[in-house]
């Protein structure tokens, strides 16, 4: 079994395991189930396919399904619109181009680092793939850690999630967004396999950190759109913010992530104390 195929395996096998079989509406067969989720015949059943060619599949045989047959199968369990992108993206199913085994490094245009001197009043980071930083304006600095210190190696929002002791002293909800960190690592990891910079880093993740070894062995996925973080600053004290994610045209792979407050509210008020503790700090 190729790499590949193993990923995809696994990716079934895992997902069919988190389905209620009383929520999918199967009739009950006296069975007793030794394992939680559906069975690989109930899986076909709801797929419309025969047992046969879903057991195929999720023993990585070499088999090249239909768009209509992964859409089938993604229903039956239950994936969400992350989860089938993934689906489709491990069965070759997307219609994208082959994987090529290094890419050059990206680079952020002028006018994006314009954009994020404009948004001063709010946190921005620009994020690549495999979650590499590629650029953050003040206030991010401020409120997240000094990226810009840290050398260009490190400049990694999963690394710093898992390796970095700040990130978890920062994050009152640390399990939840180093979760989701894990879970987007491994949607982008189900596109392109072949990255090599990609595959060095969850290697040295998965060795480093027992926790994100855990995560990434139960292949779930998540495309991070949008959402909240709970912090506890060193100098702003707790305060919630919400994130909003927008991709950039003409840039694939790249991602502006910004961090706003509800308006007069506590939060509003520690993110004001933040910039004019920065701006203070900046003239000093």
């Amino acid at each position: 079994m190729t790499e590949h195929n193993r990923e995809l395996a696994d990716f079934l096998r895992r997902a069919r395991g988190q389905i209620d079989p009383a929520r999918a509406g199967l009739p009950l067969d006296g069975r007793v189930r030794r394992v939680p989720g559906l069975r690989r015949e109930e899986v076909a059943l709801l797929a419309g396919v025969s047992a046969d060619y879903y057991a195929r599949l999720e023993q990585g045989r070499r088999i090249i399904p239909s768009t209509a047959v992964v859409d089938a199968i993604g229903r039956a369990l239950e994936l969400d619109e992350a989860g089938r992108a993934h689906l489709h993206a491990l069965t070759g199913t997307t219609g994208s181009s082959p994987a090529r085994p290094s890419r050059g490094a990206q680079r952020v245009r002028p006018g994006i680092y314009q954009l994020l001197d404009s948004l001063d009043g709010e946190p921005a980071l620009v994020l690549g793939r495999r979650t590499d930083i590629l650029a953050a304006n003040r206030m991010a600095r401020a409120l997240f850690a000094d990226f810009d210190q840290l050398p260009a190696k490190d400049r990694n929002y999963a690394r710093w999630m898992f390796l970095d002791d700040r990130a978890r002293e920062l994050f009152v909800d640390w399990e939840d967004q180093a979760r989701a960190a894990v879970e987007s690592l491994r949607l982008e990891f189900g596109r392109d396999r072949d990255d090599v910079a990609t595959i060095a880093l969850v290697d040295e993740l998965r060795a480093r950190s027992n926790e994100f070894d855990r995560w990434w062995e139960q292949h779930r996925v998540h495309q991070r759109t949008h959402g909240s973080k709970r912090l506890n600053h060193a100098i702003a004290g707790r305060l919630t913010v919400e994130y909003e994610t927008l991709t950039i045209p003409g840039d694939p792979g790249t991602t502006l992530f910004i961090y706003t407050t509800e308006p007069a509210s506590p939060s509003r008020q520690a993110i004001n104390l933040l910039a004019s503790w920065t701006t203070s700090d900046a003239t000093t």
